[in-house]
Order: structure tokens, then sequence, then C-alpha cells
């Protein structure tokens, strides 16, 4: 079962459609892997450096989309160690 993610995804623009959808789809793919291992990590979310103004008053798009981890409790990081710890030796 997918788990339930936080929706302050931005929202997807011309040029930046792409970046955006892969960091969605990045988030979502982490997201089930860590499910699958028992880990749970809330405040992940997607998002995107504040849009820098143009001369003319204008926006432009992101350019890129980042995967942010939030926090998480000192067990559950200890238990995200375990994991990868594991898998970069199995």
């Amino acid at each position: 079962m997918k788990p339930s993610l936080p929706r302050r995804t931005p929202q997807a623009e011309n040029a930046s459609t792409a970046k955006i959808q892969e960091a969605v789809d990045a988030r979502d793919a982490l997201a089930a892997a860590l499910t699958t291992a028992g880990i749970q990590l809330p405040a992940m979310d997607v998002r995107t450096p504040w849009r820098d103004a143009e001369g003319d008053g204008g926006v432009r798009p992101a350019g890129y989309a980042l995967v942010h981890l939030g926090v998480c409790s000192a067990p559950v990081a200890h238990a995200l160690a375990e994991v990868i710890r594991n898998g970069a030796t199995g």
C-alpha cells in the first residue's frame, strides 16, 4: 500500500514541469521503499527554490526541485541507517 504523503508539492509550470514531476516521482519511490523497510518520514515533500523576479516584474519558473526529507526521531534515524547499511553490504 502506498503511504500517505504530504501535499505541499509545488504546482508545476511550463518550463519546470519535468523537474517537479521527477522530484515527485522520486519522493514517492523513496516513500514506498522506506515503507517496505518499515520506516516512515512523514514530513517528506518536494520543494522548489524561491522564484527570482525578473527585471520586467515577471517571475521565472523554478529550474529544479528537491526532495525534502524533513526531520525524524533518533530511533527512525537508527532504523534508516541500519537499512542503508544492510543494503550496502547485501
